[in-house]
Order: C-alpha cells, then sequence, then structure tokens
C-alpha cells in the first residue's frame, strides 16, 4: 500500500503533499533544518564560488543521465542562442500587449519539438535571448542579437542592456544563475516532472513549469521586496514600519520559506555577491539594516514561527543592482532556474513512469453506493 493510499484510508491527506515522496532525484537536495542546499552532489557555497552557470548545468544533466562537458555546454548554449534569437521577431510580433511572463510562454511555445540541437540545449539557451528581447521591448528598444562567444550570464546582461557589462556585473548575474539552478521538488519542477512523465516532449514540460513559476506563491516575491524597501523609505521609518505591517498581518516580503526552518543558504551567497558591487552600498546598508530589524520584531511578534530572510529579499537588491527591470525578475529566475527543469524532466523521462497521485474523494455519493 503507498504512503497516499494510508493516508487516504487514514482519513488524512497532507496538506500541499508535504512529506509524499513523489521521485527519486540525484539532482539537489533541501535539507530545511540544517539550511543547506545540495546541488549536483556539492553544497551551494562551494558551487557558486567554484563553477560557473555552463559548469552546473553540465553536471545537472550529466546527473540526470546525459553526459555533458563544461566547455562543451558553453559551446552549444553560444550557438543555440543564436538560433533562438531568429524566433524574436515572431516573438515580438505575437506578444504585444502582455507581460513580460505572459510573453515568455508564448517564445517556449514557439520552439519545435523536433530540431537537430538538443531541447534541453535550446531551452536554457532560448531563455535568456527572450527575455532580454521582451525586456527590451518594454523600453521600446529594439533586441540585441546574441554573442556566442559571451559566457551564459555575460550574454544575458549583455543582451538586456546593449552593452558589455563589467566583470563585476557578469560574475554576479553568473552567481545568481548558480544560486537559483535547482531546488528539489519545488512546485515548477514537480510541474515539469508531471508533463514529463506522460511522454510529452521537452518543450511541453519547461513551459508548463514556467507556468508554475508564474503564480506569486512560487516566483513572484523579489519585485515586492523592493516595493518593501521603497514604501519603508528611511531609516527611521523601518522599526514602525514593520512593527505596524506584522501586527496588522501583513507578511514581510523576503522572510520565510515553505522548507527552510533556518537562513536559506542561498540567502548568504547572493548576500556575498551584492557586497562585492560597488554603487550600490547605501541601498545595501538600508537592507541590511531592514533585515537586522525584521528578524528582530518578528522574532518578538511571533515567537513560535521560524522566519528567517530568503532568497528573494537579496534577489531583489541583486537583479536591482544588475538594473534589470523589476517585471523581468521572475523571468530572470527562470533563466537560471530551466537548468534544473530540464534535468528533472530528463530524470523523469528515464523511469518511463507515469505521475498519476491518488485522490480521497469528499464528494455526493449515489445512494445506493456504500462509502467505507
Amino acid at each position: 500500500m503507498s504512503k497516499i493510499e494510508e493516508k487516504a484510508q487514514s482519513g488524512s491527506v497532507a496538506s500541499g503533499l508535504e512529506g509524499v515522496v513523489a521521485a527519486e532525484t540525484a539532482l539537489s537536495r533541501v535539507d530545511g533544518a540544517a539550511g543547506r542546499l545540495i546541488i549536483a552532489g556539492r553544497d551551494l557555497p562551494d558551487l557558486a564560488e567554484t563553477m560557473d552557470f555552463e559548469g552546473v548545468t553540465a553536471a545537472l544533466w550529466s546527473t540526470a543521465g546525459t553526459p555533458s562537458d563544461a566547455d562543451e555546454t558553453r559551446a552549444a548554449l553560444g550557438d543555440a542562442r543564436i538560433d533562438a534569437f531568429a524566433s524574436v521577431p515572431t516573438l515580438l510580433a505575437a506578444s504585444k500587449g502582455l507581460t513580460i511572463t505572459e510573453a515568455l510562454r508564448v517564445g517556449l511555445a514557439l520552439l519545435p519539438d523536433n530540431h537537430e540541437t538538443a531541447p534541453h540545449v535550446r531551452l536554457v539557451a532560448a531563455m535568456p535571448v527572450f527575455v532580454a528581447a521582451l525586456a527590451r521591448a518594454e523600453e521600446g528598444k529594439e533586441a540585441i542579437a546574441p554573442d556566442a562567444k559571451c559566457r551564459h550570464a555575460e550574454d544575458y546582461l549583455r543582451m538586456m542592456h546593449g552593452q558589455e557589462p563589467d566583470a563585476d556585473a557578469a560574475d554576479a548575474m553568473d552567481k545568481y544563475l548558480v544560486t537559483v539552478s535547482d531546488h528539489g521538488m519545488n512546485a515548477s519542477t514537480f510541474t515539469a516532472r508531471v508533463v514529463a512523465s506522460t511522454a510529452a516532449e521537452q518543450v511541453s514540460s519547461v513551459l508548463a513549469a514556467l507556468c508554475a513559476l508564474k503564480g506569486p506563491l512560487h516566483g513572484g516575491a523579489p519585485g515586492p521586496v523592493l516595493d518593501m524597501l521603497d514604501s519603508i523609505g528611511s531609516v527611521q521609518n523601518i522599526e514602525p514600519w514593520l512593527r505596524e505591517a506584522v501586527m496588522a498581518g501583513d507578511r514581510l516580503m523576503g522572510f520565510g520559506h515553505r522548507i527552510y526552518r533556518v537562513r536559506d543558504p542561498r540567502a548568504d551567497v547572493l548576500g556575498r555577491v551584492i557586497a562585492g558591487l560597488s554603487g550600490v552600498e547605501e541601498r545595501t546598508a538600508f537592507a541590511r539594516e531592514v533585515e537586522a530589524t525584521a528578524k528582530a520584531v518578528l522574532k518578538e511578534l511571533k515567537p513560535h514561527r521560524p522566519l528567517d530572510t530568503n532568497v528573494e529579499f537579496f534577489t531583489a537588491l541583486l537583479l536591482e543592482a544588475l538594473a534589470i527591470p523589476r517585471e523581468a525578475f521572475t523571468p530572470t529566475f527562470a533563466v537560471g532556474r530551466v537548468a534544473g527543469w530540464t534535468a528533472h524532466v530528463m530524470e523523469q523521462e528515464a523511469t518511463g513512469r507515469l505521475i498519476r497521485p491518488s485522490a480521497r474523494y469528499v464528494g455526493v455519493v449515489p445512494d445506493d453506493l456504500e462509502v467505507a
């Protein structure tokens, strides 16, 4: 008897499927109690210091059963970015009036299932090309063609801003993409695996994952972090603003996590990245003061709930420092997470098993049907 069946017979079903094992994976492990994230067998801090996004992507693909080398992956992604740019005129024409995230769904839907380039390569390569082009279109600017010789993160910033980023900015974006590349069985990853289990093509699986990411409960918090900082406004207003918000039952954006019961390890990595950027010292110092005060207020007013800084808090600061428009925050997250999505799709495809959970019926039944 499965665990789900046992829960159903006992008359209880986990809310949100907490504690239900839906798959076995070698890609990443989230230890919420210890505040650790392991990706492709390595702790996140070590990964962020020693590997670039192409290397992590290759490691994830290799772990999923598709042997990949970092240098080969770098070259393949560069060529595939060039190919993806050919779809940009059609994408821009078809997505007028849509938000960047909505338009990105259109972009992924334009990718054919059958192509000479492997689907996982095309998907990871297309993401920054489409997001950058859509963000520039929002500002009335022309799309910038990719440069296959650039690193993935560097080319994303170059296509976004129309000029070569400095080394610190390119490195910061690279570390961000590494940090968000995979994160266990989150909602969008689970969605990708469910679609993949039907033997749908990888494009369909990743498109479904993006649709799950669009929901504000999963991928929409970085922008509101900046809205919160802007609303607080000054150092003198930090504590009264936070106290009033908590007492009113409002959520403090950038604090608390569904899994982590201690500090989100990704927050520490991104916090160190921001500390290495110049020109944002004043904003960062203010945010650090907000963070410290928020943690103290939450500990006092919600002593029984572990609410520490999560990845969204420093994601917002980092993407703002890199001049990514707020409407592109969630799509930029997808630029990194697509590495994990594609790897999970491969891993799920290898099982050959349809994901088909049970449900406990609680509706009306005919009079002649006995229900245990």
